[in-house]
């Protein structure tokens, strides 16, 4: 991939950048190590051969980022970190302090520290502080980098659209909207798609998504570029849980069956409402001419891979699903790594398809 020499906004920023490296050799400091995307932004380093370190300071905690910062001297901030809530985000209606304190004291926190001290930070945000409405019908327009969010039924989602108005006043910031993350792994409990294949029933509406298998690695190289503002992290188009589902019965198990329930059905059954939208995608599109639309990202990147082992993976499912029952994995990271070699993945390449790139 090519890169582009567009620099930041401020140009005593650039000097400082400048001083912690040179353009030829970036170094990342990734905040989040314990979480999922942190965890595979780890792994995706590794393999490119990158210089990179966890960071170990919380972020509320200025001194500690300030000293790591002095240690690691990186030029580019990756933060991963966070509160989405376990085992997902009605834990948040009830642990609000919490969430705030994650969510926006300390993601403000490090972002003004990486500006003073002239660092790009890419910031791994959501994408669920949209929802349809009379405007932005299904099936009609989506969602663009400049609209102002419309949904904060759900705590977590208010508190990620709160922080996102107020980082896009810091020039030297990216925030990418992730929006129902994906991967390889039909056992890993936090994909997208192992969520709804466990489900007695789901709703159907199109949504915007995120492949991270093919997604993830721009990120990189939207850091390495110096971008910022925001950016629709997702694959261009929507796709419904009916047609994800069709998709995993006609690759992985043809007797696989479910039932749909109405959005009004499943309030019952949830704390908070879940946000539901399509974001447009010319931005990332005009970077990344050769993103794939989400239905074909989903079938070259999980089902096609997953269908040469389909046994295996139905097998997987079911072991998984018994651990469950006994069990609770120490870290998103660590269970990743455990569901792959569930599912009898041979290698990193083919989780990542990292050989497409």
């Amino acid at each position: 991939m090519s890169v582009n020499s567009s620099q930041l906004h401020n140009s005593e920023t650039i000097v400082t950048m400048a001083s912690n490296g040179t353009a030829h050799e970036p170094v990342f400091l990734v905040f989040g190590r314990s979480g999922w995307i942190g965890g595979l932004l780890g792994e995706l380093l590794k393999q490119q051969g990158a210089r990179f370190e966890y960071a170990t300071s919380r972020l509320e905690d200025r001194a500690g980022i300030l000293a790591e910062i002095e240690r690691v001297k990186p030029t580019h901030v990756l933060n991963a970190a966070g509160m989405t809530g376990r085992p997902n985000v009605d834990w948040c209606e009830d642990h609000k302090v919490e969430t705030i304190r994650a969510n926006v004291i300390g993601c403000l926190n490090l972002a003004d520290v990486c500006t003073q001290q002239g660092i790009h930070m890419t910031y791994y945000g959501t994408g669920c502080i949209f929802h349809y409405d009379d405007e932005f019908k299904i099936g009609g327009k989506g969602f663009k980098e400049s609209d102002k969010p419309n949904f904060t039924g759900s705590y977590y989602s208010y508190t990620k659209a709160m922080v996102e108005s107020l980082l896009k006043e810091y020039p030297n910031v990216l925030t990418l909207r992730v929006r129902m993350p994906i991967v390889p792994s039909l056992t890993y409990p936090r994909n997208f798609i192992t969520k709804i294949i466990k489900y007695d029933k789901v709703v159907n509406i199109p949504n915007s998504m995120t492949v991270l298998t093919e997604l993830l690695p721009y990120s990189i190289e939207m850091a390495k570029r110096k971008l910022t503002g925001i950016m629709n992290f997702t694959n261009p188009g929507a796709i419904s849980h009916n047609e994800i589902l069709e998709l995993y019965k006609q690759y992985i198990d043809p007797e696989f069956t479910w039932q749909n329930f109405t959005i009004e059905e499943q309030a019952k059954v949830i704390v908070a409402p879940r946000s539901n939208n399509l974001l447009d995608t010319t931005r990332i599109e005009s970077e990344f001419p050769g993103i794939l639309p989400i239905k074909d990202s989903l079938v070259k990147y999980v089902f096609e891979p997953n269908a040469l082992q389909k046994e295996e993976v139905r097998a997987a499912q079911l072991a998984a699903k018994s651990r469950a029952t006994t069990c609770r994995p120490g870290n998103a990271t660590q269970m990743f790594t455990l569901a792959m070699r569930s599912a009898r993945v041979p290698c990193r390449e083919q989780l990542w398809g990292l050989a497409a790139l």
